[in-house]
């Protein structure tokens, strides 16, 4: 890579640091950018997805306020989001990029409109849940088995392409959860850090020879800090502002995979 090329990808993996701590679909960003520099589409799909961990990971901390009291839920919705990873990444080295191609837009679009409407969604269709003593959502065995799948099919998308886990999470979790949207998306980045995690470590050990490591570098020092400062400004903005972000990034998302 020339210098300016260097530059661009460390800015890019800035800003989809800070992006994917308020809302997700960070790779749009990165993603687009590493086809630029000349990474084929397998490697800058695997190099992204390890470049951006340490983002997802400086968000989910910047966001540690709003994760009181779901420390239960979490833990047990890990395991979902991790077997999902292992899946995506498995189906990313063996699957053509072309199978996903018609499904993906159709899921952000659904997620889309979950997100819009949630407010009169949980209005309709939730009752009020009880909580246990330490604050930790009490879930029937129907909502958590609902959890569960939301977790394993959204971790199972984000192993095998990231752009939009987290506009599917918060569209699918803010539909069975009572939950403030600034909490959901707290949720959103611990959950969506175990999954490029794990996916990016089974591409360590699987694919080394396909992750270009001086773009992952210099992505990883760009989302570290982005996602840190995302975190820090995104927690204060108010539910109205990060929903039509949410959205717009969604709509987004849809538009540059349907064209492109």
């Amino acid at each position: 890579m020339t210098g300016w090329e260097m530059v661009a990808v460390t800015a890019a993996g800035f800003a989809a640091g800070g992006i994917n701590a308020v809302v997700g679909s960070g790779t749009l960003v990165t993603f687009p950018v590493l086809l630029a520099v000349g990474l084929p589409p397998v490697t800058a799909t695997i190099s992204n997805s390890l470049g951006l961990v340490p983002g997802n990971l400086s968000g989910a901390i910047g966001y540690r306020r709003e994760l009181r009291g779901q420390g239960g839920l979490v833990l047990r919705l890990l395991p979902a989001s991790v077997l999902g990873a292992l899946t995506g990444a498995f189906l990313l080295l063996h699957l053509p990029a072309s199978t996903f191609e018609a499904v993906v837009p159709a899921l952000i679009g659904l997620a889309v409109v979950l997100v819009a409407g949630q407010p009169l969604l949980q209005r309709r269709i939730r009752k009020e849940r009880a909580v246990d003593d330490d604050g930790t959502p009490r879930l029937g065995s129907g909502r958590l088995v609902a959890l569960f799948g939301g977790a394993y099919l959204t971790g199972t998308y984000g192993g095998y392409f990231a752009a939009s886990q987290g506009v599917l999470q918060i569209g699918i979790f803010g539909l069975l959860l009572r939950e403030p949207l600034q909490r959901l998306n707290a949720i959103k980045n611990v959950l969506t850090t175990a999954v490029n995690g794990v996916a990016a470590a089974a591409y360590v050990v699987a694919a080394t020879d396909r992750i270009d490591w001086p773009a992952a570098g210099l992505m990883a020092a760009g989302a570290l800090v982005g996602g840190y400062t995302g975190a820090r400004f995104g927690r204060r903005l108010p539910a109205a502002v990060l929903r039509t972000a949410i959205v717009v990034l969604g709509i987004t998302a849809i538009v540059v995979l349907v064209t492109g």
